[in-house]
């Protein structure tokens, strides 16, 4: 993904419509499939200074596709009257410079309580699970340390340090872990299932927030479990794990 930055500069007599024409112009940026997301910010101290943010998938999308396709005439009618207003048009990538502030929420790694919460409930799952008619057999053979590389993984996925990803394969790796298995929806339901009442074993924080985004992972990981492990499945091989937030509840902390 590539990030551009429109830097603007209008004069007093074209600020009023500026906003407005920008909220036309961006209907056509919500059905572009090249735009992933875009912002619209005002200067506090000269207001006369506007900055548009637009993460592109990649400049070639940008100048080829999103410019050679079917919206852009409509992005580009709104926004005429104001690109001699232009100060700077240019494409940022993103570098290895981020991170939260103090006053975001913590991530789920830490509202969870760090590695070693993460590490106690795969232990108390894994407990469950040879004791399962279900599932016991699908793990039988499993690696004596298997449930600590299942509970790093998921210390990485809600927000903890790659240690999967750095000494133990990453997202590669643990493809391979499913391929070929066969998973069933039954079993699928089954892992969620004891995977919610080790959770609850083990004290893992119980407010709603928390469990609904905790929920939402092993919902959607254990679906493309079973996706990937059909046979004749062709996976994506190489991607980053996943990094899983709050979603649209963060935890309240008054």
């Amino acid at each position: 993904m590539v990030i551009e930055y429109i830097r603007y500069r209008l004069p007093s007599e074209r600020l009023d419509e500026f906003e407005p024409a920008y909220q036309r112009a961006a209907a056509a940026l919500r059905a572009a499939p090249q735009c992933v997301d875009y912002e619209l910010g005002r200067c506090v101290e000269e207001p006369e200074r506007f900055i548009l943010r637009i993460t592109w998938t990649s400049v070639d999308e940008h100048l080829h596709g999103f410019r050679g396709g079917p919206v852009f005439g409509e992005f580009f009618a709104a926004i005429k009257p104001y690109v001699e207003d232009i100060e700077e048009m240019q494409h940022y990538a993103v570098t290895a410079v981020a991170g939260s502030g103090g006053s975001a929420p913590p991530t789920l790694y830490e509202w969870a309580g760090g590695t070693e919460a993460f590490l106690g409930l795969c232990d108390a799952f894994y407990r469950l699970v040879r004791a399962d008619d279900l599932l016991a057999p699908m793990f039988e053979h499993m690696d004596p340390d298997h449930a600590k590389f299942v509970g790093l993984w998921l210390a990485e996925v809600f927000g903890g340090p790659a240690v999967y990803t750095d000494e133990h394969g990453g997202y590669h790796h643990m493809v391979g872990q499913h391929r070929g298995k066969a998973i069933t929806e039954p079993q699928r339901r089954r892992w969620v299932e004891l995977m919610m009442d080790a959770a609850d074993e083990v004290g893992l924080p119980g407010d709603p927030e928390f469990r609904a985004a905790f929920a939402s992972y092993l919902e959607w990981g254990t679906r493309l479990a079973v996706h990937n492990s059909q046979p004749g499945a062709d996976p994506v091989q190489q991607a980053p794990v996943p990094r899983w937030g709050w979603g649209v509840a963060p935890p309240y902390q008054g």
